[in-house]
Formats: structure tokens, sequence, C-alpha cells
């Protein structure tokens, strides 16, 4: 057994006792009710969802974790759907080319189950190089390599889909498969071998659609409103484009939302006419949207955590009220409850050395600006049917 194995096992084990400490937290609720003043309940009231991103750890780890009781209780009371924010990839899941490992996605899944939470697979494919595990990019493929890759993604999809069944009812089946710098697609070694980037995508869907065919299937992908994103929204378009005349089972456009805010150089407001363009052309084609992992990078804000958490919360407000617009909207999920787990930290740190504060709770797990701005936005749409 590795000891990433026993390390999750300990995790389940830990479930009840996480669950009874969270339940005890102020503010946290019954399993599967929401809080009566939580962001699920603003967004149920509109037919719609509310949710985050979650993490494995062993008990009590203070990371943003199910098994952390601070974080479960901001789970609890705000959340009605949740997503693995790493447990589920390729990189999580397949230590080689022969095994697959699930123990800390399964301990992920059973503390959802037991909180009534439902559960996003993301994702089936992380269509990047760099974010393949390292056997497959390096991996002997032989002498029929397209049958040979088909195979590997054909059971990859497969055994994740069957082994979750209808517990899993909406997943990113391609994550970023767009080059933002030239709107070509990536290629893999896996797309190599199956004879293009194109195929790839195609069969990933076609076999996900026959794994699952309850799910929603999602292309999830960053593309944003900010300026320098034109590029990167045109591949999104030709590629959707592309799935509808090969008729490949794509059923929604993922919009991460990682925002950026623009200072006093760029108002909201004169991002939305490209931004509006950008969502009527894939919702005119069909697609649903979903918005799969929120949050706002605090850039050109000075570092006074008041203006920042203002200029925050008006930019969030401002981008959720025109996708609220959208009835072919339901889910909203954000990476991260709280800017103490938040990955952008890490990711793109401020020039100045102020910690970044992009999520809706603060690193003390207070609420913030931006998480009422959520819910202005929530109380604010027009109820979905």
């Amino acid at each position: 057994m590795t000891m990433a194995r026993r390390d999750a096992l300990a995790a389940l084990a830990g479930v009840a006792a996480t669950t009874c400490a969270a339940a005890a937290t102020p503010g946290a609720m019954r399993a599967g009710a929401g809080s009566a003043d939580g962001l699920n309940a603003l967004a149920a009231a509109k037919g719609r969802r509310f949710g985050s991103c979650v993490a494995w750890s062993p008990p009590a780890a203070n990371r943003g974790s199910f098994a952390n009781p601070a974080y479960a209780a901001l789970l609890t009371r705000d959340c009605g759907l949740l997503v693995a924010e790493n447990e589920m990839k390729w990189r999580a899941l397949r230590p080689s080319a022969t095994r697959f490992d699930f123990a800390r996605f399964d301990a992920i899944m059973a503390w959802a189950t037991a909180h009534g939470l439902p559960v996003r697979g993301h994702n089936l494919l992380w269509h990047q190089p760099k974010w393949m595990p390292a056997w497959e990019e390096t991996h002997d493929f032989g002498a029929r390599p397209a049958i040979a890759a088909a195979a590997l993604l054909t059971e990859h999809v497969t055994t994740v889909c069957r082994r979750y069944g209808t517990r899993i009812a909406s997943y990113d089946v391609v994550n970023e498969a767009v080059d933002p710098a030239d709107a070509t697609l990536y290629q893999t070694a896996l797309s190599r071998a199956l004879g293009g980037a194109a195929p790839t995508l195609d069969l990933a869907f076609h076999t996900a659609r026959r794994a699952a065919p309850h799910a929603q299937l999602v292309y999830n992908d960053y593309m944003s409103w900010e300026p320098d994103n034109a590029r990167h929204r045109a591949g999104v378009l030709t590629l959707l484009e592309g799935f509808r005349a090969r008729g490949v089972p794509v059923d929604a456009l993922g919009v991460q939302s990682h925002l950026v805010t623009q200072g006093t150089g760029m108002s909201a407001a004169a991002l939305e006419p490209e931004w509006r363009r950008f969502l009527d052309a894939v919702t005119a084609m069909g697609y649903d949207l979903v918005i799969t992992e929120l949050d706002v990078r605090d850039n050109r804000l000075p570092a006074d955590p008041i203006v920042r958490d203002r200029g925050v919360a008006d930019y969030t407000r401002a981008y959720l009220d025109i996708m609220l617009a959208y009835p072919r909207l339901r889910d909203i999920l954000v990476w991260g409850m709280t800017d103490r787990y938040s990955w952008i930290e890490g990711f793109e740190p401020r020039k100045d050395g102020v910690r970044r504060r992009p999520c809706p709770y603060d690193d003390r797990f207070a609420p913030k600006p931006m998480r009422a701005a959520i819910a202005a936005a929530l109380t604010a749409a027009p109820a979905r049917a």
C-alpha cells in the first residue's frame, strides 16, 4: 500500500469526526441543507447553484480540505456543489500507464456524499504536455501508436466515469486545449500518437458520452474578458464550432473566470461589449455555460487591503451581473473559499510583496466584500427556469 493511499484511507476514517467538528462550528449547516443566508441558498432561489473547489488532506491539516474543520464549515455553509481541486487530474489518478489510484478522490466523494453535496468531475483530460503525468510524455505507444493511444485514453475516461456513475452529473471532459499564444490546439504525446489534437479531444468526449450518458459534458478553458484574451477567445470559438460541425457531444463551455483587475486603466464596462459578443456566439451554437473556477487577482490595485477588497468586489459584481443574465448559466463555482489556500499566491505573487486577496473569505475565514458582491449578484439575478 502506498503512503498516499494510507493517508487517504486515514482521511476516509476521519470523515465522521470531521463532520462532527464542522457541525459544531458556528455557521455550519445540516447535511445537504445549506444555511438560509448561504450563497447556495441565494443561488437556489434563482434556479442556480453555488460551489467551490475542495482539496484532499489528512485530518485537520491546514489546507483547503474537507478534512480541515474550519474550511469544511465554509463549504457546508455556502456551497451546493463541489469540485476536486487536483485529485481527479491524470497526475493524481494515474501513477503509471497501468495503474489508477482513486484513494484521495474517493475520500472527497465520501465526505461530499455524507453532506449531501454533489461533485463535478474535473477533469478527464488536461490537454497540455506540462500538466500530463511525466510518464505519458515519454510513453512508448508501440508499433501501432494510434490504436495504443486510443486505448489508453478510452480506458482512462471509461474507468473514471463508470466508477462514479450517476454520482457525478457534470464533467470537464477536456481542459485547456487551446494555446492562447496563437489559438492553435496544444499537442501532447497522446495526441501525436493518436494522429492529432482534434481526434484526441473528439475521442475523449465520445467516450465520456458512452460511459456517462447522463452527464453534462464540458469543454473548460481560461479565456477571459481582459483585453489580452482576444486570440484565446477566438481559438475557443473555433474549437467549439469544430465540435458542432463534427457532431462531438459537448454540452457546455466551462468559463474558468480567473479574473484580473485592470485598476483605473480600464473599467469592467469597457470590457463588457467584447465579452458579450463572445458569450453570445457560444450560446448561439447551443452551448450552456458554467463558471467553473472563479477568483480575482487584485492587479493594478493599491496595497491597502480595504481599497483592494472594494476593487475586487466591484469587479466581481460587474462580471457576475453579465454572466447571470444568461439563462444558459446554472452553476457558479469559486476556485477556493479563502485567501489562505488560494493557488494564486504561489502562481503569481504581487510585486509589492503583499498577499493576494482573491477569494470570498480572507485568510482568517472572515467574509470579505467579494462575498457580499457574489451574494448581491445572485440576489439581483433573473430567475432561471
